[in-house]
């Protein structure tokens, strides 16, 4: 049987949701808020399972830590070791979490392993569904972790990040992440080494723009058809790469020059590696992050960014100052495509028909950090 039913997970500054709906994407049944007041930042189901799902969270009481489901949110167990930097030497610095940013389950061949991004930067895995957590020594020890991510100069608001974690499908020793700030990274080795990935990738707020490392890159995909296609949505415009080639091309300049290529989230159509949607915000002086003159938008490409749609039917026209951050956007499986995204504003927007138009089934959620669109 093909699939038919779409479960959101939302993850926010006060607590997680999680949302179904059918193919047809017209009734949204709500089941939560789970954790209620605490911040969550990002919830991913086991594709290779199809029911455990993987819950990042900073809660009150037990700090930043991991919780896992295996009925669909009905019950939750803690990680019985959490992603945390170990212990340091005497007269270095002691790195300690924050919060877990990010999840990613690891690939099929592999079923357990899961990786986990954190403020401050660190990259960690599980073997056991996300029961226990140690630290990817290749990254986290590497002999030029502090230059990468900047030492303790790093500006980004609500803290450094590793984000975009991404597995090869065909290679589990192919991997991708994304560090805000630091740059783009990869390993051929499962994590033993990294190496960065940034030429042709901007920082515009450096006096050298086009630095080995140092960019800001907000969200980074790959496509599971063509794996040697990856997106990137940075604080310095878009971007797409296709390997072997390591020259990030910037597609972003394709847009028009009144909204500009700035934005956090980007996200890909399930079947076609051509087409991409992303969400911009005003980049101009002082960042104020939120929609281009008070007019959100998706933009929509079909030929890997060499033109762009804009796509705005339903969305407010006007006075609607929010944005999506960088994991508040989510595409199913189904066909047409439906896609999702989430505001700082609390409301969750949907559309049936790969964009073409919107409407807001749940409109007063706290503000909104995350979607994850799965497709049963």
């Amino acid at each position: 049987m093909p699939p038919d039913r779409v479960l959101l997970l939302v993850a926010t500054r006060k607590g997680a949701f999680i949302i179904r709906t059918d193919s047809a994407r017209e009734h949204f049944a709500i089941d939560g808020p789970h954790f209620l007041g605490h911040t969550i930042h990002h919830m991913r189901l086991d594709p290779r399972d199809g029911n455990t799902i993987l819950m990042a969270a900073r809660t009150g009481h037990l700090g930043p830590t991991v919780f896992r489901s295996h009925d669909f949110g009905k019950t939750w167990k803690e990680a019985q070791r959490p992603p945390q930097f170990p212990k340091a030497a005497q007269g270095a610095r002691q790195r300690t979490v924050d919060h877990v940013f990010w999840l990613t389950p690891g690939h099929a061949s592999e079923p357990g392993v899961w990786y986990a991004g954190t403020s401050p930067q660190g990259l960690f895995r599980s073997e056991d569904g996300g029961q226990t957590w140690e630290g990817v020594r290749g990254f986290n020890d590497h002999p030029l972790y502090e230059k990468w991510v900047g030492g303790d100069q790093d500006g980004t608001p609500d803290g450094p990040k590793t984000h975009s974690i991404l597995v090869d499908p065909r290679n589990p020793r192919r991997m991708y992440f994304g560090l805000s700030g630091g740059g783009v990274f990869v390993s051929d080795d499962q994590g033993a080494d990294w190496r960065p990935m940034n030429r042709g990738s901007r920082a515009d707020f450096f006096p050298d723009p086009l630095p080995e490392y140092g960019q800001d890159p907000h969200c980074m995909a790959l496509h599971p058809l063509k794996p040697d296609r990856l997106y990137q949505q940075n604080h310095c415009g878009i971007y797409r790469l296709d390997r072997p080639d390591e020259t990030w091309v910037r597609i972003g300049e394709n847009m028009p020059a009144d909204v500009g290529d700035i934005g956090f989230p980007v996200v890909l159509h399930p079947r076609d590696p051509d087409t991409v949607w992303v969400f911009p915000m005003d980049g101009s002086d002082v960042w104020p992050r939120v929609s281009p003159g008070g007019k959100p938008a998706v933009y929509m490409s079909r030929d890997a960014g060499r033109r762009w749609q804009r796509q705005d039917r339903g969305l407010p026209r006007e006075q609607a100052w929010f944005t999506v951050m960088r994991q508040a956007f989510s595409a199913d499986a189904l066909d047409p495509v439906g896609l999702y995204f989430g505001t700082t504003a609390g409301a969750l927007w949907a559309s049936a028909d790969e964009g073409a138009s919107w409407r807001c089934p749940v409109p007063h959620l706290p503000e909104i950090f995350a979607v994850a669109a799965e497709t049963l």
